[in-house]
């Protein structure tokens, strides 16, 4: 029998079916009695144990071992430390962790108490393995540990027998050997599962904020939440009968908790295998199921072959067209401007920024207004009625220093807890040489009508609306004037836009960044190097809260969910906190240690998730200090966070010394799972679904600084119309721009409509007939709010349009373009991630969109519809998106035969008939934009994205070149920015060059007749490009990063119900990179078309 186990343990790991030949042949039993007879026997055991291993890789044939008594056989093996016999016992361990990956095993093991045995067997190899020379016993105990705490019970018997402390204490002494990390990433993962799983600490995980809407949704998330009892409905606000635009607040009490956690032993197993040990989960998956995605009906592939709406019904937006039919007789250059219902609203109270009074050495600022106590044993409605509140319609700005005098005066009955910054202080500034030369004096009305009063804290503490404070009569903020830098930033005029934004909360303050605007730093900013080990050691940080409860604060800072005073006043020695500004999203802040806070942000109105985007103000920090900041309820199960992106900071010390910008920060960056989740019940069936963290850190460089953080660079619905409004102002006589309100949304914000062409040079008939002719271009972006950098993108689109450089003027006169920037204002205005009002992702309507529920989707559909009927559909669609878990610019297409291709469904080839035009437009990008990747882009249509507007517009419009061009929200790792985070100037310079590459579509389209086309640019886009890997299929997966050297915690077991353009499908393989120095201004207008194409060859594939 020795010679033949020899055998079988040498063929056996080579056979897979030789566990389930043994079964049948009931050799199990023959083996399990030979290991108990001879326990003694060394040489004849080692062979055995071996055959055993074998077997147990077999569930089944495990589950039969150990009703066979094998579980209790291995205990009786396994010894404490010794030098002797160490393969035996390696093999040992081996063979009981492949038998305890049964959960039958597993309970087994814990009902016997063998799990302080198993922690006590560690611990002393741990202590007396002191050169490490036996890490695989080590490891193989630990994999023992994790496969029985696969089970509830498991996990009880582990925190029961102290588990969590023996473990954080052995693997905090073997953080400094890097040898040992595979013991201490198994023992963090333990941890972690055993660590008890909590809610988060919320009353309710649906938004602070709830929108009542007038017709209630017949299924779908958002109906459940409205099925629920009313108490469950935190802060709602209802419509009043007259119409869905005048909401007010109302709360009601909450009575019932939505997000019990839930104990199973079905939610642990994928997380414990994809944590740490696998990298990639992605690459090892079967490259067939990839593809179930991917449309395989030939029938939906194909454009519809009749309208879905009478043309009768489509007429009412010809009022939209009207350049399509003017005649330019006698035509009045001036835009007639659309009334908004809106300017009919009561005005409301608007704090904008100020500043405490400086000493003439040091420059200091004031966070935004934060509620303060009135003076003891007085009636907060007697300081109301004693300063009545300045009204948002009554505010003015000095331009002027020779004003200042006046303005004092017209506030001076107001400004009660204000200082004043006096003019020494603002001599000195002038003396620095900030590189902003000209200073504007500004005053902020503080009182908020209602509550309390609003006073500005110093930095460091806070202040009482009875102090001394009280005494100053006025107050005047020294604001840099960047008018020169930022031509289309106006502080007046962004004000007068606030008055007219409407939110659910109704906001009345004004954010810092907002106001002073952003000025794009000249340097480029590199990606963060990840520092090795970080994850692990903020985990670890994590487990301290269990191990040692009493050094933790748990103070709460900051929660929206307290309606009359979200920030809580503190002693000094916390940070203040606050979002309650357009576009703000964070909801709790906890103080957890001195300078560690965890933060929670708000969820999307009329939902209970979508937590990504993030915008708020600290204060009160301490110079050279480290904060850390945890969010702790992100939901996506990877984040570039991992890759080098940083988060964005604002300084407002920076801005008035001159540097009014967003800077990249943060060292100790990392995402990672966490220990709150959430309960079936509140995921719609998704079970114990997990929360992840993104920590970062962070220091202050000056003293009572008030500093913004955001996800990335904000851009407000205000910012728009304030940038459109500019850029009216800029429009020259030969520039055709017109300004239309599309409709009104359910917030009551307008959604604009720009026309933007080039006027006829006449109004000949020849000329005006030209005109008219044009093919159209139509772009629309932000219909996810949290996608700001589809709006930095759009930004230069749109200037470059508005420029009066040559190629801007050739662009005009080639094409007329409708363009929506912001499709989703009501998400932009109230901090939503990704759905608007109606707790809906917009870009998931477009099939079937509901004018009451989604207007913006609705109307724009119906443009594109009318412009089907009149046989006007446009050249090229494309709908401007953010990426947060991809580099680079791409796009993304649809193509019948890519789609046929990766599907491997038959298909007849008249069925197959394609023009490949699609292809052209990103691959002009690819030559003339430095952070456009044509290796990213994709052009297969999916089943989940069949209601997007790229797939709609395509399907439904007509439009061959329909795409979602889409910004990376970390940098690039191609071309001339490799290595760089992106930032506003790159992402603005992909608007322009967007416009740019449509200038050399129709170049190109015009040198031969239509028929010809296919075959030119057939000759630009070049051979099929190469595949990545391979994989049959270049279908590119949404993280295709590298592997760092140490584990990257995160699993791709969550479904991202969002399916947002993260999920969108990558694109065939990687290609030799561009010629990366081809520039626009290679481009000439004069000239053949041919020898516009001359400025570079393409790229050999």
């Amino acid at each position: 029998m020795l010679q033949l186990h020899s055998l079988l343990a040498k063929v056996g790991p080579k056979d897979r079916k030789l566990g389930v030949k043994a079964r049948l042949s009931g050799a199990l039993n023959i083996t399990i009695n030979l290991i108990k007879k001879n326990l003694q026997n060394v040489k004849l055991l080692l062979p055995c144990l071996q055959v055993l291993r074998v077997y147990s890789a077999n569930m089944v044939n495990a589950i039969s071992l150990g009703k066979s008594g094998a579980i209790e056989i291995m205990f009786k093996i396994l010894a404490p430390y010794s030098k002797k016999n160490t393969s035996l016992l390696k093999v040992a361990v081996d063979a009981l962790a492949a038998l305890l990956k049964s959960k039958t095993n597993a309970r087994r093991a814990v009902e016997a108490g063998y799990v302080p045995t198993l922690l006590a067997l560690y611990m002393d190899w741990h202590r007396n393995d002191t050169w490490h020379r036996h890490t695989a016993i080590r490891k193989g105990l630990l994999g023992c540990l994790r496969n029985i705490t696969n089970t509830k019970v498991g996990r009880k018997a582990f925190t029961e027998a102290d588990g969590m402390r023996i473990l954080y204490n052995s693997s905090s002494e073997c953080l400094t050997v890097r040898t040992l990390d595979p013991l201490v990433n198994t023992s963090s993962l333990i941890m972690r599962k055993c660590f008890p799983k909590n809610r988060l600490p919320l009353p309710t995980i649906k938004s602070a904020f709830h929108y009542q809407l007038a017709h209630a949704l017949a299924s779908g998330p958002v109906a459940q939440l409205y099925s629920q009892p009313p108490g469950e409905q935190q802060h709602t606000v209802k419509s009043v009968p007259t119409g869905r635009t005048n909401a007010q607040l109302c709360i009601e009490p909450l009575k019932k908790v939505d997000d019990v956690v839930d104990d199973s032993d079905d939610n642990e197993d994928t997380e414990a295998d994809t944590e740490n040990d696998t990298e990639n989960e992605e690459d090892e998956k079967d490259p067939r199921s990839l593809n179930d995605d991917i449309e395989k009906d030939i029938n939906k592939l194909h454009p519809q072959k009749s309208p879905s709406r009478p043309f009768e019904e489509l007429r009412v937006y010809e009022r939209f067209f009207v350049e399509l039919s003017e005649d330019f007789q006698g035509y009045n250059f001036d835009r007639s401007t659309t009334s908004s219902s809106s300017s009919a609203r009561t005005p409301r109270t608007v704090i904008v920024p100020t500043a405490q009074a400086l000493s003439p050495n040091h420059v200091t600022t004031q966070s935004s207004p934060v509620l303060c106590a009135p003076p003891k044993g007085q009636d907060p409605q007697s300081l109301l009625s004693a300063a009545p509140a300045l009204q948002l319609d009554t505010l003015r700005f000095s331009k002027e220093r020779n004003k200042k005098e006046e303005a004092e005066q017209e506030l001076s009955h107001v400004l009660e807890c204000v200082s004043l910054k006096t003019e020494e202080s603002l001599n000195i500034d002038k003396q620095k040489g900030s590189p902003i030369s000209t200073q504007r004096l500004t005053q902020s009305p503080l009182l908020l009508e209602g509550i309390a009063i609003r006073c500005l804290a110093g930095g460091g503490g806070g202040s009482d609306c009875g102090s001394e404070a009280a005494e100053d009569e006025g107050a005047v903020l020294e604001v840099p004037d960047t008018a020169q830098l930022l031509p289309l930033h106006d502080l007046d005029l962004y004000v007068d836009m606030v008055k007219g934004t409407h939110s659910v909360p109704q906001y009345t303050e004004v954010a810092y960044p907002d106001y002073f605007g952003h000025v794009a730093p000249t340097f480029r900013e590199p990606l963060l190097e990840r520092v090795y080990g970080v994850q692990r050691s903020k985990i670890f940080q994590d487990i301290e809260r269990l191990i040692h409860p009493n050094d933790i604060l748990d103070k709460i800072v900051y929660d929206l969910d307290i309606t009359s005073c979200p920030v809580i006043e503190s002693d000094g020695e916390s940070l203040k906190f606050n979002s309650q500004f357009e576009s703000g999203n964070l909801r709790k802040a906890i103080q957890v240690r001195k300078y560690e806070y965890d933060l929670v942000l708000n969820s999307d109105i009329n939902s209970n998730h979508h937590h990504q985007w993030f915008y708020f103000e600290v204060s009160g920090m301490r110079v050279g200090a480290t904060y850390r900041f945890n969010i702790i309820n992100c939901e996506k199960s990877n984040s570039q966070f991992n890759y080098g992106m940083q988060v964005l900071m604002y300084s407002v010390q920076e801005a008035i010394s001159g540097r009014p910008r967003w800077v990249r920060t943060g060292t100790d960056i990392c995402y990672y799972k966490n220990h709150f989740a959430r309960s079936s019940i509140a995921t719609g069936g998704q079970k114990g679904k997990s929360y992840y963290t993104m920590t970062f850190s962070s220091s202050f460089s000056h003293k009572d600084d008030v500093c913004y953080f955001a996800y990335h660079y904000p851009y407000t619905y205000s910012s728009l119309k304030m940038h459109l409004s500019k850029l009216e102002a800029m429009r020259t006589p030969e520039i055709y721009m017109r300004q239309d309100v599309l409709c009104e949304t359910l917030g009551g914000n307008s959604c604009a409509l720009l026309t933007i062409t080039a006027m006829p040079e006449s109004n000949s008939v020849d000329h005006v007939c030209q005109f008219r002719n044009r093919p159209l271009i139509f772009l629309s972006a932000r219909v996810h709010p949290g996608e700001t950098n589809a709006s930095w993108v759009m930004k230069g689109t749109l200037e470059f349009l508005m420029s009066t450089s040559p190629l801007a003027a050739s662009l005009r006169e080639a094409y007329i373009f409708k363009i929506v920037p912001m499709l989703n204002p009501d998400g932009v205005v109230n901090g939503n991630h990704r759905c608007s009002l109606s707790g809906e992702d917009l870009n998931r309507q477009w099939q079937n969109p509901n004018a009451e529920l989604h207007p913006t989707i609705y109307h724009t559909k119906s443009l594109l519809q009318y412009l089907t009927h009149t046989q006007r559909a446009p050249l090229v669609f494309c709908d401007y998106h953010g990426h947060s878990r991809k580099k680079n610019v791409f796009m993304y297409g649809c193509s019948l035969k890519e789609t046929v291709w990766q599907s491997n469904i038959s298909a007849a080839s008249s069925d197959l008939h394609e023009d490949l035009g699609y292809r052209a437009l990103p691959k002009i990008l690819s030559q003339i934009a430095p952070a456009f990747s044509m290796a990213s882009c994709s052009f297969v249509v999916e089943r989940s994205k069949e209601s997007t507007a790229r797939v709609v517009v395509w399907r439904e419009i007509g439009v061959q070149r329909s795409y979602t061009m889409e910004s990376t929200v970390c940098g690039c790792d191609q071309g001339k920015y490799k290595g760089f985070q992106i930032g506003t100037r790159e992402l603005e310079e992909m608007g322009a060059q967007f416009c740019v590459a449509l200038l050399r579509l129709k170049r190109m389209t015009g040198l031969h007749n239509h028929q010809h086309l296919l075959d030119l640019e057939s000759d630009l886009i070049g051979t099929q490009p190469k595949a990545v890997s391979s994989c049959p299929t270049t279908y590119v997966m949404d993280e295709d990063e590298p592997s760092f050297l140490e584990a990257i915690d995160y699993s791709a077991e969550s479904n991202d119900e969002d399916g947002e353009a993260d999920n969108e499908a990558g694109a065939g393989g990687r290609e030799i990179p561009e010629t990366p120095d081809l520039r626009p201004e290679r481009l000439s207008d004069s000239g053949s078309g041919h020898d516009a194409w001359k400025c570079g060859p393409v790229a050999s594939q």
